[in-house]
């Protein structure tokens, strides 16, 4: 097992990390940016390592020197989270090229499947269902009316090299083609650096529902059931579920086979994700992508499995064989998550940084919260602006919806805007109650709540206008703490912690 082991993340997933870290009984690094001097993570680490500005372009984002804090550091392991360098080869590579273990898939790997057009082929030699649509990218305009009019219309355009919904555009007719066609090259190109794009048959009503996988070295392959992420806003995840409420176990049996047969062809190793569309009408599924990283859902399939997957990440980085076999995989209960974004659900869902005055958590039996932040921490505007995952699990899916009421009525976060508002009218839906849910489900859901309140929408112009206000005087507080912060508590040089001492080390070298 590696005696320590440096977290190149920040916030929430940071302290699951080092929660993880701190089960296995090894010493947990973490690295800060300036506005992120007092953070949790950097509280609750043995060691910080201070590695720039608050752009992530100076900071996160810079391997070089997040290599060079392990090295500082001595720790033998990186483990990248989610986000920011956990699907990006060059990483993996530099890591293992240091001479340290990236906690994670091999390079090759990622970059086979990072290609959402190298995925659909490596999907279709492993046999596995793919949407109708272009293996390849597109050369041209005129291919992809061919290709579209072949399909019949709705189409979807997608970036080759991305996710998240950039790049991404749906067309309902050959008139809106070329418009979509140049935006989707255009947003490629600036959020990837990649203008390839793929064209797809859009599906009717489609959930999105993926499968968790786990690879060893030792040649085990196994997959850990499904989870139902269809409820998205801006083709972002919200709401995830394990199982989904379709709870059909031949459809889980079949969808947990094509996901290990696509993960067998790409020489994987650790934790990661094939996710698919499955019609609502039909139950028919189709590849869509593989995520080569831990999902910011996982602790719903830790809830129903009972199996710790970041625990699994580094011991399997570490040699070991996994834990547990395919036959050792049981469903108990239900479980439900909520990402709590510092978000204002009445204002467009604007980033609402700034201090969190109040924190009161939920509590009680089978809530967990995975938070990031403490009361008195900044929230900032540089940053992803989730603060916590909000998971429950009950005995039944109608027991755990009950439960989440509960825990989100009692969560409360003061001095800043949430997204918990929302969450408890969703979670009071009809529709949500009775499970009918696919991707357009927020948007059916907010017209619901138009036609209630009698509410129309907010003017986009006087949004953006609050956004850059909220920036330029965020921005400003943070020139002006950065120094007071990095001078305080989270450089401090002792920490008690569990009844105990524990020297904390925060070191500045950029």
């Amino acid at each position: 097992m590696f005696r320590k082991i440096l977290i190149a993340n920040r916030g929430e997933i940071a302290v699951r990390v080092i929660r993880a870290c701190r089960d296995l009984s090894v010493s947990p690094v973490a690295v800060y940016s300036e506005p992120d001097a007092a953070a949790l993570h950097v509280r609750l680490a043995d060691e910080a390592y201070a590695i720039g500005g608050a752009a992530s372009a100076d900071s996160y984002l810079r391997i070089d020197k997040i290599i060079r804090a392990a090295e500082l550091s001595g720790a033998e392991a990186i483990h990248p989270g989610y986000g920011f360098l956990a699907e990006n080869a060059d990483f993996s590579r530099a890591v293992r090229d240091a001479g340290l273990t990236f906690i994670g898939p091999p390079p090759e790997a990622m970059e086979t499947m990072g290609s959402k057009t190298n995925a659909r082929r490596t999907a279709q030699a492993a046999g596995a269902p793919l949407v109708p649509g272009t293996i390849n990218s597109l050369a041209s305009l005129e291919e992809a009316r061919g290709v579209a009019a072949s399909f019949g219309y709705p189409v979807m355009l997608k970036a080759a090299a991305g996710g998240g919904g950039k790049g991404m555009r749906l067309v309902l007719s050959e008139n809106d083609l070329a418009s979509a066609f140049e935006t989707a090259r255009s947003e490629a190109m600036a959020a990837f650096g990649d203008a390839e794009i793929y064209l797809e048959k859009a599906i009717e009503r489609p959930r999105h529902i993926e499968i968790q996988i786990f690879v060893d070295t030792h040649g085990n392959v196994v997959h850990l059931g499904e989870r139902e992420c269809s409820i998205q806003r801006r083709h972002q995840k919200v709401i995830e579920e394990c199982p989904s409420p379709i709870d059909d176990p031949t459809l889980r049996a079949r969808m947990g086979e094509a996901a290990v047969r696509v993960t067998r062809e790409v020489n994987y190793i650790g934790a990661g994700t094939i996710e698919f569309l499955v019609s609502d009408l039909t139950r028919e599924f189709y590849f869509l992508e593989m995520n080569t990283r831990l999902q910011v859902e996982h602790p719903v399939t830790e809830l129903v499995t009972g199996i710790d997957l970041v625990r699994e990440q580094i011991t399997v980085a570490a040699g070991a064989p996994l834990s547990f076999t395919q036959d050792d995989v049981r469903w108990t209960g239900h479980a439900i998550e909520c990402r709590v974004y510092a978000e204002d659900p009445e204002n467009n869902f604007l980033p609402s940084p700034g201090t969190i005055t109040h924190l009161s958590v939920p509590a009680g039996a089978g809530v967990r919260d995975d938070g990031g932040v403490y009361e008195g921490a900044e929230v900032s505007i540089y940053y992803d602006p989730m603060i916590s995952k909000l998971a429950v699990w009950g005995r039944t899916r109608a027991e755990a919806i009950d439960r989440l009421r509960r825990a989100l009525d009692e969560y409360n976060v003061g001095g800043i805007k949430t997204t918990l508002p929302f969450f408890r009218e969703i979670v009071r839906d009809k529709e949500f109650i009775e499970g009918r849910l696919d991707t357009s489900f927020i948007p059916r859901f907010n017209e619901r709540r138009r036609n209630t309140k009698g509410e129309t929408t907010n003017d986009q112009t006087r949004n953006d206008i609050a956004l850059i206000a909220a920036a330029l005087a965020y921005e400003q507080k943070v020139k002006s703490t950065v120094t007071s912060q990095q001078n305080g508590q989270a450089q401090s040089d002792a920490w008690r912690r569990a009844g105990r001492t524990a020297l904390h080390r925060t070191r500045e070298y950029y």
